[in-house]
């Protein structure tokens, strides 16, 4: 299969780590996988090419503005790619009516310069494919692929057992770390550091990497954009290190540093059972995740053995039981390892990129 990913990478933001999974995992199975475009001089794993000919399916994979190709590039995919060979993956909820929930929203006119209407035509024009990463779109006319995926090549320590990997897990330097940007996370962000205040003492200082942490942004402020909050007298009262945000081959790495490491998603990825690519991604690194997710996603994605990882209603506890019985959340974390493995590999999420391409994409989800 010759597939071409139609987006815009960049080494410091979004989807970045899966595209590059999607382009290994295509080599070992014999698909010739490129994104469009020039070449990134940053991105030196990444094949770029501007060539259309033989494309069996081009993937628009679409989180912000920048994802479409600027003219005359797009011009000539549409052009150059029939229509039933063309698909949408539309990460970031554009193709639903606005929803607003806390302060987070799907639509924002004021901070990309498009309305929901924009968006829903901008993706009919691509194609009668759209696709969404949760099990369940709202709509009836948006299929489902998760996207993101598992590659079990990247486990930083691929433990032989609960035991050896809990004798292992000693000697880090943060109790917590978490990656990403303050984006629409902050509320989940000050819920995990609350609970874990009673526990500083005996897991480890926190380390938060990522934009925006350490003071709200002057921009958001000036054009009046809610949800990218911080607390800096909560996070010296803690001792949090607020650190820049780290590149996609760093991240697991910085994980690993750590404990443990929670797993937030925004309250609109919640609303719509999203995946991220952080979804996944957190298993890679050595250290115990914490899910802060909903039970039933929790299950659904991650298997049962993953509800161990989901603390209650006292993170300290959790931590603290964690810390006198490491070797039983290990093995959940192994078993969850295992269950992405077989049920959410790149391996399976390019088979159903071949069947939508077979197919013709045609409307609906990938099988």
């Amino acid at each position: 299969m010759k597939l071409l990913l139609v987006t815009w990478v960049d080494p410091w933001v979004r989807s970045v780590s899966t595209v590059h999974k999607y382009v290994a995992a295509g080599r070992r199975q014999g698909h010739d996988i490129a994104i469009y475009g020039e070449p990134n001089a940053h991105l030196p794993a990444l094949p770029f090419t501007t060539e259309l000919d033989g494309v069996d399916l081009a993937v628009f994979v679409m989180q912000v503005a920048a994802d479409f190709p600027d003219m005359p590039y797009l011009a000539r995919v549409l052009d150059g790619i029939p229509r039933q060979r063309r698909l949408v993956i539309d990460l970031w909820g554009r193709f639903n009516d606005t929803i607003r929930l806390e302060h987070d929203f799907n639509h924002l006119q004021k901070m990309d310069g498009h309305a929901g209407w924009e968006w829903e035509e901008a993706f009919q024009a691509v194609s009668d494919t759209i696709l969404q990463p949760t099990l369940a779109p709202l709509r009836p006319n948006v299929g489902s692929f998760l996207f993101h995926g598992w590659d079990p090549g990247s486990v930083a320590k691929p433990y032989r057992d609960a035991r050896q990997a809990a004798a292992a897990w000693g000697g880090k330097a943060y109790g917590a770390a978490y990656v990403g940007s303050n984006w629409q996370r902050w509320e989940q962000v000050r819920r995990f550091l609350e609970g874990y205040a009673p526990a500083r003492e005996r897991v480890g200082p926190v380390c938060l990497a990522g934009w925006d942490w350490s003071a709200r942004p002057p921009w958001a402020a000036a054009m009046g954009i809610m949800g990218i909050d911080t607390d800096p007298t909560l996070l010296a009262r803690l001792g949090v290190e607020a650190h820049d945000g780290v590149r996609f081959d760093e991240v697991v790495g910085l994980l690993g540093r750590a404990r443990f490491a929670p797993v937030i998603h925004r309250p609109l990825f919640r609303h719509l059972g999203f995946v991220t690519n952080r979804t996944f991604e957190t298993f890679y690194a050595d250290s115990l995740p914490v899910l802060m997710l909903p039970r039933d996603f929790v299950a659904a994605i991650y298997g049962e053995a993953a509800l161990t990882l989901v603390p209650g209603d006292s993170i300290a506890a959790y931590l603290d039981d964690a810390l006198s019985r490491p070797a039983v959340y290990w093995d959940a974390v192994l078993q969850t390892r295992s269950h992405l493995e077989r049920h959410h590999s790149y391996a399976q999420r390019l088979q159903q990129l071949e069947a939508l391409a077979a197919g013709g994409a045609g409307a609906g989800g990938a099988p």
